[in-house]
């Protein structure tokens, strides 16, 4: 089996079960994130936000959708926050101005579709 075969390109092995909350740690005062995959037509990246840390409101042309995995957070999208926690899901559609405040130290997975 040729090195590619056993790691996609950011060094995670395929073919494999995977608990992602224990593949990101938190770093206090910070935001720690490692992408997973990495596509032409999208991406899959870890987060880990230290409480009270978070992404000030932005866009993407992209959909995204968060997943929280462990914690709890505020996604704000269009100028209306949703509290999510572990095992919680959302779409943030392309283009709408969205946000992500850590209401305790959470971790999510962040799947970009373009």
């Amino acid at each position: 089996m040729s090195q590619q075969q056993k790691n996609n390109d950011q060094g995670f092995e395929v073919s494999r079960i995977y608990r992602f909350r224990e593949w990101v740690e938190y770093a206090e005062g910070g935001i720690v994130s490692k992408q997973v995959i990495k596509k032409e037509n999208g991406n899959v990246t870890l987060f880990a936000f230290d409480a009270k840390e978070g992404l000030s409101e932005h866009t993407s042309p992209f959909d995204a959708l968060i997943q929280v995995i462990e914690g709890e957070a505020r996604i704000t999208i269009g100028g209306k926050n949703f509290n999510l926690g572990s095992g919680e899901s959302i779409i943030m559609p392309a283009n709408i101005p969205h946000a992500v405040f850590a209401l305790q130290r959470f971790k999510m997975i962040l799947t970009m579709i373009r």
